[in-house]
């Protein structure tokens, strides 16, 4: 009689089962699934606020789960910390930077894993050495003495990966890690990821692009609402639209925005020969009023530098800036604000642009504080709500009440309340650095809508995005810089695949910039 034998059990790298967790008013995850395999790399996706971030805290023994099991190749485990988690095998990159400020980049790289000789006593030499094979690995020019404090978002992005490599963990969780990165720096990663399924490595891909969900990940599980939408699906049996669906209940809705020459519009906003102590050298620029200028370049090429400079942020040593065609002398962000009414949103909303442990109604009232207070410095009761509600509601901005903490909001939603408090300001000029960094699909095309209203309305923007799409999508011109200089401006015609190639032709070629002002 012959003996049917049945498949063993799958052995997953990792395994997690009924996953409960709720603070008070939220039940954040609720009977969530996920599973991961060595040699795969899979991608979890939903929008803010879906639970992605509370599953991958409960992961890395941030919080621990109130019903639920987690299993590590098999075994059940419980972690109290993320050390626990660390020492299970389990690296990440955050979303929000895991750095420390002050430490240079070689000792954040070796900070868990510190090379010691004699036993006792750090080594330097060894310190600085494996740093390098990490940031060569990456291509990462920068210096591994230099503190991290010094780097740009990009770059520090770019270090927190390389600390997570380092690890050489054989589960490395991946949350949003091309979020300030060029399509360069991530062809790169996607190379040492690849490298790195093929070694046996199980990597979980947390992103909101989808396009780069379908170019490097094998499977995708979807929470929508702390739930479970698709478990485990086979990325080559779904599509774009199919995968949208999942994640909010309904297909994707892009909007396509016109061509638009505003050539003959006001200058509202100008550069002449403008050099900042940041590094911005020899820069004309001229934006129209209700334009949209897009400024892109790789890492390094000092976009955000040279918008520091605009609002006063880093001294400008030579040339001239003009408002409203009249010389301006901006020494500060307030004076930016109140004098030339330019307002900065930054790229780093979350250590820059906002005040996480304040509500929400501190957060956009405090550009009119001064425009609030009576002359003896009183804001009157009620003057607040007044005067940042209409905003609030213009933006959706979804809160339990103005007096919640931002901190506890989503990403995107976070970024609204970034905009709301310019926009109660009643700026005239508005830099947005990296605006939907971090934030889901349907967020994402909120914001685009919205800043393309701001600028029909008489708005004028200053776009910074290393998000070629989001730039051929929103900018009416863009204006390339290579090496902090401007090597070129671009009419937009909205055809990525042309526009692409142009942009990219700037970057490359070896040719002196053209003599044409931006």
């Amino acid at each position: 009689m012959s003996t049917t034998l049945e498949a063993p059990p799958q052995t997953y790298a990792l395994e997690l089962r009924g996953i409960r967790k709720a603070f008070p008013g939220v039940q954040a995850l609720d009977g969530v699934d996920l599973v991961m395999r060595p040699g795969e790399i899979h991608a979890l996706v939903g929008e803010n606020g879906a639970g992605k971030s509370t599953l991958l805290k409960i992961i890395t023994g941030i919080y621990r789960p109130d019903e639920g099991t987690l299993e590590v190749d098999g075994q059940s485990r419980a972690f109290g910390s993320p050390r626990d988690s660390l020492h299970a095998g389990i690296g990440i990159v955050h979303q929000e930077r895991n750095l420390i400020p002050k430490f240079s980049v070689a000792e954040n790289i070796t900070l868990e894993q510190p090379p010691v000789r004699n036993g006792q006593w750090i080594d330097r030499d060894r310190m600085r050495t494996e740093s390098e094979r990490w940031l060569d690995l990456l291509q990462i020019p920068i210096d591994p003495e230099r503190s991290v404090e010094d780097l740009s978002v990009a770059q520090r992005q770019l270090v927190e990966i390389a600390k997570a490599l380092s690890l050489e963990s054989r589960i490395l969780l991946l949350d949003e890690p091309t979020a300030s990165l060029t399509p360069h720096e991530t062809a790169v990663l996607f190379e040492i990821l690849q490298r790195l399924r093929d070694d046996g490595v199980a990597i979980l891909f947390v992103s909101h692009k989808l396009e780069e969900i379908f170019a490097i990940c094998d499977r995708v599980t979807v929470l929508r609402d702390g739930k479970v939408a698709a478990l485990d699906r086979d990325l080559r049996e779904l599509d774009r639209d199919q995968l949208v669906t999942l994640m909010i209940g309904r297909s994707e809705h892009v909007a396509e925005f016109p061509q638009r020459d505003l050539s003959e519009a006001p200058v509202v906003l100008e550069l002449r020969d403008v050099t900042s102590a940041a590094g911005p050298t020899d820069i004309d620029l001229a934006l129209h009023k209700g334009e949209i200028l897009g400024l892109y370049g790789l890492v390094g090429a000092g976009r955000t530098e040279l918008a520091r400079t605009i609002i006063g942020d880093v001294p400008m040593t030579s040339g001239e800036i003009l408002v409203d065609g009249q010389s301006a002398i901006i020494s500060d962000a307030r004076a930016a604000l109140e004098r030339y009414r330019i307002g900065y949103v930054s790229e780093n909303r979350q250590t820059e642009g906002l005040i996480l442990s304040h509500s929400v109604l501190a957060n956009v009232a405090m550009t009119v504080w001064s425009r609030l207070a009576t002359w003896l410095g009183w804001i009157q009761p009620g003057a607040e709500r007044s005067a940042v509600g209409p905003f609030i509601d213009r933006l959706q901005v979804k809160t339990p009440s103005l007096e919640q903490q931002v901190g506890n909001l989503s990403g995107g939603n976070q970024q609204k309340v970034s905009l709301s408090k310019w926009l109660a300001a009643q700026t005239a000029i508005l830099i947005v650095d990296e605006p939907t960094v971090g934030i889901d699909v349907k967020t994402k095309h909120e914001l685009h809508e919205l800043i393309w209203e701001l600028a029909n309305q008489g708005l004028s923007i200053l776009l910074i995005s290393s998000d070629m799409p989001e730039m051929v999508q929103l900018a009416d011109r863009i204006v390339v810089m290579v090496d902090r200089r401007v090597a070129g401006s671009l009419p937009n015609n909205r055809n990525y695949d042309d526009m692409s190639q142009q942009i990219m032709s700037l970057i490359h070629r070896r040719a002196d910039p053209p003599d044409t002002p931006a």
